[in-house]
């Protein structure tokens, strides 16, 4: 049976009752409610403020912490008001509860700058309002995270200082930064400390703040791919800015990473184990680009599951199943960004940019 507790204490009436009807909904559903923290836990309410946004430090990467925190103003911009806080708590969701004059909205922001909101006075019923956030939480909270390493000091000897493939994805890098598909909404190192930007890295593979990652396949199914965390408008090392993935480790859920052995290596990217799923199914797919922004007209995946957990990866890969040219689709992932296939870099850029004039070419909105 899942279980979930919270931590902290609401501050007022109005988090007692929300407090209340989300454990009477979660509760109905089958999760356990637990009075005090234990090993494996599966979801955390974290009841906190913006004045002393405290983090709950959880002891599993599978335990799924959502912060709560609420403000008596809507802000101008939501994603710079309320984002830093998912960081600051170190938490894999946020609900940013906003009342005003006219309503009370509960706006979800996740990691990767997703938004979603629920306005209460539009919701007839209090039970109703409990079960959208029910489902708007469930899935995200039971999904696995994959986004652990095995690293083998096996790379050839004739690619470590990298070959044309990782030539062509640092070329690559640099457009998708001169077309400004790399927002990053500040450096981790400004509202986080030293401990916690290790926690962070501990729990969801995060080297830093840079969105979107791109891949190419090298031989077989083995595949180059950016690493976490970097500049990818400046890619230079192997086993730092490019790592050779090889395989995925079912029973220990974990990227097989080949690196020389002369290189403390960064952690691969936490969408490897969807490029890896795509490469494997699609021998015709050369190369893979996510980026964080949309385009009207196509299908999406129907629910925000955080980067790096197998049920994106699999929402994702039957999306591109289904399409009529997998090795050059296109394939929302909802409310947060892109997954494009191509047969390489060169043929993804030249539909990004529009240079090809085909059908097949995007026009682009990009997420800030």
């Amino acid at each position: 049976m899942k279980t979930f507790i919270f931590n902290g204490t609401p501050e007022n009436s109005f988090m007692e009752w929300l407090s209340n009807g989300i454990k009477v909904a979660f509760s109905n559903e089958g999760y356990r409610f637990k009075e005090a923290p234990e090993d494996n836990l599966n979801l955390v309410f974290n009841f906190t403020n913006k004045e002393d946004p405290r983090s709950f430090r959880r002891k599993s990467q599978g335990t799924f912490v959502v912060s709560v925190i609420e403000a008596n103003e809507h802000p101008e911009n939501i994603h710079k008001e309320a984002y830093p806080y998912i960081i600051r708590s170190l938490s894999n969701h946020l609900m940013y509860v906003v009342h005003t004059e006219d309503d009370t909205v509960v706006h979800f922001i996740t990691l990767e700058q997703g938004h979603y909101q629920i306005n209460y006075k539009e919701v007839e019923r209090d039970e109703e309002f409990f079960k959208q956030i029910y489902n708007r939480l469930e899935p995200l909270a039971s999904s696995t995270l994959i986004i652990n390493n095995d690293f083998y000091e096996d790379l050839p000897e004739e690619l470590w200082d990298g070959d044309d493939i990782t030539q062509s994805l640092s070329e690559s890098g640099k457009k998708l930064d001169s077309l400004n598909l790399l927002p990053a909404p500040f450096p981790l190192e400004e509202v986080l400390s030293g401990r916690d930007l290790r926690m962070l890295k501990k729990l969801f593979g995060i080297g830093g703040i840079s969105y979107g990652n791109l891949s190419a396949r090298a031989d077989g199914n083995n595949f180059w791919m950016s690493a976490s965390g970097i500049d990818k408008s400046d890619m230079k090392d192997v086993g730092r800015d490019f790592l050779y993935i090889t395989d995925y480790d079912e029973e220990k859920r974990a990227m097989k990473v080949s690196v020389p052995p002369h290189v403390t290596p960064r952690r691969a990217s936490v969408d490897a184990i969807e490029h890896w799923k795509i490469y494997t199914a699609h021998p015709d797919v050369g190369a893979i680009v996510h980026i964080h922004a949309w385009m009207d007209g196509i299908e999406a995946t129907e629910f925000n599951y955080p980067c790096g957990t197998i049920e994106l990866a699999d929402a994702v890969s039957d999306i591109i199943n289904r399409a009529d040219d997998p090795s050059r689709a296109v394939v929302g992932l909802k409310n947060h960004g892109l997954t494009i296939t191509g047969h390489s870099l060169e043929d993804i850029f030249e539909r990004i940019e529009g240079k090809n004039n085909s059908p097949s070419s995007y026009v682009l909105k990009i997420i800030i």
